[in-house]
Order: structure tokens, then sequence, then C-alpha cells
């Protein structure tokens, strides 16, 4: 039962919502199946080890309510989890190995099967009454599609009941749950593998690389096939410091000969390092929609201009505790936060306050910062008697940029921007840009490439030959939205009556342009039109 303690413990109301339904899942299944009937198909990797510790938990709670005398007669003691291993001469060592000091720690009932998983399955049905098999599918698999969490197997297969407990898990989900429960699992996500295949197809996350600036390339063999990238000099951070779940796959290669790729390039080429940003705006009059955050959407495009995913952009009240509990999250699984507004001499600017309780230190009168305010604002400045004056003590340093009038404040990965207009941002930020070439503040590279696509036909009929694309492209981001009739017809050269936009993000050019020639060849001529860039 320790397993429903450290959920409970955690605080994470997500992840407990999630694991409470994952118990009824197991429990249900219980109540349908015995347990001789049920078996448990483990494969070593992150998912599987996930369900692993909820069938521990499920069985736990199964056999507590087992044991209890009901009426005159006392349950039999449950079976313990009978686990099955598909083992192929294709997986790693290191899934292998923790398999078995798995099954050995938690003493399973492992049976390995040496066959591929229908002809095992098959074997496997004909030698006991498996009636129910519990899998780590995810909704997000290749394999997912039309699955419920109870699912019959597929037409062709032996009869049994596919039984998801999470199915409805994010990545975010499985990785907040392992940690959460400190429970172990296979070293390789600690060297930036995200999601383990065959030792044929699988490499580290290049979202994860943090060794240098250089692309991950695919060199050709003699043969012409094309190889993974060269790991010797890379380093990787571990899968659970993933910002972006949607790049889950990205280290899954499709080795495929150079004359069938498109420009030689394989068919799954991941992208290079993802640094994840946040972005928070602080301002009353935004939410009371007095006025528009055009500030956020300038430094969304400017850092996706120098290779940076936002992974969120909030509007704020000026209020310390809101601040606050955005700081301390976002911090937190960002590699850098962004915040303009809230920054002044007024009552209601609250921003800095904020950022010292998110670190848990006090507002302390700073000299050079009331000497750096004292030149821009001359004698109407009252030195450290002004609360501008007052940075969060022990964290905070001043950041001098060329052609800027005033700092931008720096405490730990927060970046606090003074210039309240879209203007005076711009010029911090570009300023901000290149001190952190020299200083490494925080990496600069090759931005993003975006091409967007517009069209009159329904999403009904996109959304299946998109959902296949996006399969064959996990490096490249599509997006879908629907743009007014008046921004249409403000914006020249856009010509997509019906206003349906598909956006396709990615940082190899080369990829995105292949991801576009893929969405066009697969609808009749002239169905999409590309727009300008903008």
């Amino acid at each position: 039962m320790e397993i429903c303690r450290e959920v409970l413990d955690s605080g994470d109301k997500r992840l407990q919502a999630k694991f409470k339904h994952a118990l009824n899942v197991i429990d249900r299944t219980l109540a349908l199946y015995k347990f001789e009937e049920v078996a448990f198909s483990f494969n070593g990797g992150k998912d599987s080890t996930v369900l692993l510790h909820l069938l521990r938990a499920g069985y736990a709670v199964a056999e507590e309510r087992l044991v209890v005398p009901s009426v005159e007669v006392k349950a039999a003691k449950p079976h313990p989890i009978r686990t099955i291993y598909f083992e192929s001469s294709y997986a790693f060592p290191e899934i292998d190995l923790f398999t078995l000091e798995t099954a050995k720690l938690y003493n399973l009932e492992m049976e390995i099967i040496r066959l591929d998983f229908k002809t095992g399955i098959e074997a496997l049905l004909r030698e006991k009454p498996i009636k129910a098999i519990f899998l780590g599918t995810r909704i997000g698999d290749p394999n997912a599609a039309g699955q419920e969490e109870f699912a019959p197997s597929s037409a062709g297969w032996p009869p049994f009941m596919r039984v998801n407990p999470i199915l409805n898990w994010s990545y975010r989900d499985v990785w907040a749950f392992l940690l959460a429960c400190k429970v172990p699992y296979c070293k390789l996500y600690d060297q930036g593998y995200t999601s383990i295949g065959s030792i044929h197809d699988t490499v580290p996350n290049c979202a994860l690389c943090v060794s240098s600036d250089d692309t991950s390339t695919l060199d050709t063999s003699p043969d012409g096939d094309l190889e993974e990238p060269a790991q010797s000099k890379d380093k990787y951070r571990p899968a659970y410091l993933l910002r972006d779940g949607r790049l889950e796959r990205a280290g899954r290669l499709k080795k495929v000969s150079k004359s069938k790729s498109e420009n030689g390039i394989a068919s799954e080429l991941p992208g290079q390092n993802l640094f994840a940003a946040s972005i928070m705006v602080v301002g009353d009059e935004i939410l009371r929609g007095e006025v528009e955050d055009q500030v956020g959407k300038y430094l969304s495009k400017a850092l996706y201009s120098i290779g940076w995913a936002v992974t969120r952009c909030t509007v704020l009240p000026n209020d310390i505790d809101s601040i606050s509990e955005e700081v301390e999250q976002r911090a937190r699984v960002s590699d850098i936060v962004l915040i303009t507004g809230g920054v002044g001499p007024i009552h209601s600017d609250v921003t800095l306050a904020g950022v010292a309780k998110a670190f848990g230190v006090r507002l302390a009168s700073d000299e050079e910062f009331a000497e750096d305010l004292r030149q821009p604002l001359g004698p109407n400045f009252s030195g450290d008697q002004n609360k501008m004056a007052k940075l969060p003590e022990g964290i905070t340093e001043l950041l001098h940029l060329q052609d800027c009038s005033v700092p931008v404040i720096k405490c730990r990965n927060v970046f606090v921007l003074l210039g309240p207009t879209v203007e005076e941002v711009a010029e911090q930020w570009k300023s901000l840009v290149e001190l952190s070439k020299e200083r490494k503040l925080f990496h600069v590279s090759q931005g993003f490439t975006c091409v967007r696509l517009s069209t009159s036909l329904p999403d009904v009929e996109i959304a299946g030959p998109l959902s296949e694309i996006d399969l064959d492209f996990p490096d490249v981001t599509f997006g879908c939205y629907r743009e007014s009739l008046q921004s249409q017809l403000v914006k020249k050269g856009a010509q997509s009556p019906g206003g349906l936009i598909l956006s396709l993000v990615g940082k190899n050019g080369r990829r995105v342009a292949c991801a576009a020639r893929a969405l066009h060849a697969a609808f009749a001529p002239g169905s999409l039109s590309e727009l300008p860039e903008g």
C-alpha cells in the first residue's frame, strides 16, 4: 500500500485523480475475471512500469477486501500478478536487465515468451485460460487508435480483453507517478531516451541534448541506409525533463533507404535541442479587457526565433499570491520564465514581491538598483525609500544592457523585463539576447521554421490524413485553427474563405517542408495554399 500513500502525499491533485481512476479500472477487471484468468504484459518501459505499480496497489486493495470475512465464507487469497515478458534479440540489454531485476524485486511470476506478440499470445491462450491482459497502452501510442479502457482484441487475433488502465494518462502523468512513488525505472530514461523500442529504431531524444549547439544529423552508411547520429560527444537530460510531451517519440527513427526517403532525410529525424520558456504578463487592465496583451505575443515570437518553445503564456492580476504561485510552479518546470508588468512605484505594482515570495526571500533595498533608477527618473526618484529600489534578497542579479536605461532583473531562472510597452520590451529583449551570447545566460540557437497552409476543406476531411502524417513527422508540430474572415481580408495574400489554417512548426526546415509536401499530396491539387510568413 506504499504506492497509495506516496500518491496521496504528493499533493498532486491531477495525479491523484488519474491514480484513482486507474485503480477503478483494475478493480472492475478483478471483479469481472478470476485472478488466474488475468495477466499483465510487462516490457520494462516507463508506461509498463507505471502499470506494474498500479497493479501492485490494485491487487493489494483487492486482497484486503477478499480476506475480510463475508457473511460466513472467507474468500481465498488472490494469486500473485501473473506477468508475461516477450523477450527479443532486438531489445536493449538495459531493458532486459531491468525487467529481470524488477521481477525478482517484486516477486513476480514472470513467464518469458520468445515469440512475436501475436504468436506468443496464441500459444499462451492454448496452454492457460487467459481472458484479459493488462496493457500499458496510452492514447498517443500508434496502436491505441479506437481503443477504450476495455477493448476486445482485434479481428484475426486470439480472443481476449485488452485492459488499458492508463489509456488517458499523459507523458507528464507517467513521470509524475514514477517520481512521486520513488520506484525504480530503466536507466536508459536517465540517458535521454523518452520512448524505447528496439536497438535499431531508438536513439536519445535530441530535445534533451545539452552538449552542443549542432543540429543532430544522420550519417549515410556505405549501403545508402541512414544511420543514427553518433552519441559519443552528446549528453542528455533525463526523460522526465522533457517539457513538451508531444515530442515523446522524437527519438524513434525509421531506417529507410536514401532512395526511398525524401531529400535523403529519414522520415522520423528528430529536431534540435528544445528548451522551454514560460511568459507571465501582469496587469489587471488586461484581464478586464481594457487593453490587449501585445507584450506576450511579441515575446512568444521572439523566443521561437531563437529556438525556444513557449509552454505557457499567462496573464495574471496585480496580486502577490497569484504571482507567487505561478512563478513557483513555472520556475520549477521551465528553463526560463519571462515576466513583464507590475513593476513600478504604484501600490498595485507587486510583481517583485510575488517573485520574492515564490523563492522564500524578502524584498530588500538595493543601492545599485536605486542608482540605476535615479539616472532615468532624476529628482523625482526618492532613493531607497522608493519601493522600486527593493529587490528579492540574495537571489537577484542586475543585467545591465547596452542602449537600455534600466537593467533586467534576474532571479535564478526568472527574468523581469521593466519595459511597460512592446517597444521597450523589444529593446530590452534584443539587448538581453546579445548579452546572453556572451555570458550564456540562456541558450540561443537556430529558430523554428513555420509553414502555414490555408484551406476551405472541413475539419472532418482533414483529420484522418493529418493524424497519419503527424505519426510520420514526430519532430514537426501540427496545429489547426480558424481565422476570422475580417483577419483574412486584412492580410494580403490570404486565400482561405473557409478560414481553416494548418500550421507546421519544427526546428529542421527541410523536415517542415517535407511535412508540408506530404499534406499537399494527401489532398486534391489546390486544396491547400501556403500563406506568407508573419
